[in-house]
């Protein structure tokens, strides 16, 4: 896919250390989390943490 931006990573991390209990290895769910917690207006951005976070969980690199 490609380099994520510093800014997808920065918020990933800090949603993965807030609300890690919360998140799962699902990516639907983590969508719906990262929109009630966040108040990201795009879909594009909400949708791409959202990746991050769950390809993070996926590989145990959290």
């Amino acid at each position: 896919m490609g380099i994520k931006p510093t800014y997808i990573k920065a918020m990933g991390s800090e949603l993965l250390s807030a609300y890690g209990n919360r998140l799962s290895n699902n990516f639907d769910e983590n969508k719906q989390i990262v929109g009630e917690v966040t108040t990201i207006d795009s879909k594009r951005v909400r949708n791409r943490v959202a990746g991050y976070i769950t390809r993070k969980i996926n590989t145990g690199r959290h």
